[in-house]
């Protein structure tokens, strides 16, 4: 909003679109970059979402199989001929590790629990890694949003108090577009910083249970590994004497 345009023409009408197009230069880029901030992160949410919730059925599916009895040979072969996620990818990993040691002389098993454990480390990492991308987006857009917002808001209304001087009418037909214009880019900040914030907690919460279940079941697995270690380990004893 331009000083000469308030002092030589009617007040801008105050609708949504009417505030947006009356609004400064400056308060259009804002406005318009904070919507974009906001699209990115709804397309963040959604996508993380659908994410999380593929990542949870599929630790489900697997711990379901893992613990159903069946042969981890078996499941070793499966899981390794396709890609795997979260759990899985966990136990093809330490498997792997596993049966690299296990086809080689017995001192391999010197060091394997610690192998296994740094790869299970490792493959957790990965996968909370993939779990918690792009998630900083949406704590910048949290933080960030409300001051960018206010940005406008202060520059709209200094445009204001500029159009009062020029027009020389303080009334509150005069003054009330522009205040309204500067107001809406706070609106639109705080628009996009909200969600962007609810949804970072709670899906930083859903990463944290996520690795939680990863590490346990790491914990379990490495137990189940160090007695089939120990068990081999005793019987290279029982042949070498």
């Amino acid at each position: 909003m331009n000083p000469a345009d308030i002092a030589a023409g009617p007040p801008v009408e105050v609708t949504l679109w009417g505030m947006f197009w009356g609004a400064h230069f400056v308060v259009k880029v804002v406005m318009l970059g904070l919507l974009a901030a906001s699209i990115w992160s709804w397309s963040i949410i959604i996508n993380k979402t659908l994410l999380f919730s593929k990542t949870e059925k599929a630790m489900d599916r697997f711990e379901d199989s893992f613990w159903s009895g069946n042969s981890l040979e078996e499941l070793y072969q499966t899981l390794s001929a396709t890609p795997t996620t979260a759990m899985a990818s966990l136990f093809v990993a330490a498997m792997r590790e596993w049966k690299r040691s296990f086809t080689t002389a017995s001192t391999a098993f010197m060091g394997l629990q610690a192998r296994i454990e740094k790869v299970l480390d490792v493959s957790i990492a990965r996968e909370v890694e993939k779990l918690e991308s792009q998630l900083l987006v949406l704590a910048s857009v949290a933080s960030a949003g409300p001051f960018v917002g206010l940005f406008g808001t202060v520059w709209g209304i200094m445009t204001a108090f500029r159009s009062i001087a020029a027009s020389k009418n303080t009334s509150l037909a005069v003054v009330a577009p522009g205040i309204a214009e500067a107001l809406f880019a706070t609106a639109i900040g705080l628009f996009a910083a909200i969600p962007a914030l609810v949804f970072y907690n709670i899906l930083q919460g859903r990463v944290a249970r996520s690795q939680a279940r990863l590490e346990s079941f790491a914990d379990e697995f490495s137990s189940i590994l160090s007695r089939q270690i120990d068990h081999h380990v005793a019987s290279e004893r029982d042949r070498a004497a």
